[in-house]
């Protein structure tokens, strides 16, 4: 196989045969092409098509790239700086940490924008999330689907805070034409008042549903040593639920054709989102 027009413009400069680690003809989110250098480690060189961030040293692509790792898998800022690092790019966990607390919300922003009208059947729940000690319930709706629509962390569990998320679903996505949830009696006067035409179900076992949404979240919990304050938690966990909706189809319902089919079209979605974002 031929080297690529950029492989051969760095075997070009003296360079050398690039190394055995690196897929020099791969492409993806971010395009990273290194050489080894016996007295600085690792160099690279970054073809990148985008404009650069104003104030940032990196390219969109790298930053892109991070934010994506860090919510589609289970991983802590230390294991994006070493997929990062493997790849040639040499970059301090704290300064992934800003990326993804700085750019989380846009491409959650985007994600929303994009997304087409949800289901009108909600399911609802709350699940405790201890931070610093003190219980704090985190409130979520998913559609019949299994998208999430939003999430909410509240320090109370009572018909206030089910009127709080209520309204503010309702102020994105309009009236539900049936609603799911469990026994919890905080939810009958909300729903009664603000979703009166809505058939409301109380029944533990119809929620099942979103009951299985809930294991990410216990899962990133305990490999993120839970979370440090609930502002820290409801930015997480906004960002996390709306990247999961579009990496994580249900792959069981789909051919491996169409699944590849639908990666490759989120990943192009992905891309036009880091070609909008702002410093």
């Amino acid at each position: 196989m031929l080297p690529s027009p950029c492989v051969r413009e760095l075997q070009h400069k003296g360079w050398g045969e690039p190394h055995p680690l690196v897929d020099m003809q791969a492409t993806g989110i971010a395009k990273l092409f290194s050489h080894p250098d016996l007295a600085t480690g690792w160099c690279m060189k970054i073809q990148s098509t985008m404009p650069r961030l104003k104030g940032y040293r990196h390219p969109r692509e790298i930053i892109a790239y991070a934010v994506w790792a860090y919510h589609r898998f289970a991983l802590i800022t230390a294991d994006v700086e070493d997929l990062l690092a493997e790849r040639g790019v040499i970059v301090s966990r704290e300064t992934i940490r800003l990326w993804i607390n700085r750019f989380g919300a846009h491409f959650t922003a985007c994600i929303r924008c994009d997304r087409p009208r949800p289901n009108d059947k909600w399911h609802l729940d709350e699940v405790v999330i201890p931070i610093n000690g003190v219980k704090h319930w985190l409130w979520r709706a998913v559609d019949a689907n299994g998208d999430v629509l939003d999430i909410l962390v509240q320090g109370r569990r009572n018909a206030r805070a089910a009127k709080r998320f209520l309204a503010r679903l309702i102020a994105q996505f309009g009236h539900p034409k049936i609603v799911i949830t469990d026994k919890l009696r905080s939810y009958i006067k909300p729903i009664a008042h603000q979703a009166p035409s809505a058939d409301h179900r109380a029944h533990k076992g119809l929620n099942n549903w979103i009951e299985g949404s809930h294991r990410p979240t216990r899962r990133r919990e305990k490999i993120m040593g839970r979370f440090k304050s609930p502002r820290q938690a409801q930015r997480f966990l906004t960002a996390h639920d709306q990247i999961n909706n579009i990496f994580r189809p249900r792959r069981y319902r789909l051919s491996a054709t169409s699944y590849r089919r639908a990666r490759a079209d989120t990943f192009c979605l992905w891309a036009d989102y880091a070609a909008e974002m702002t410093p």
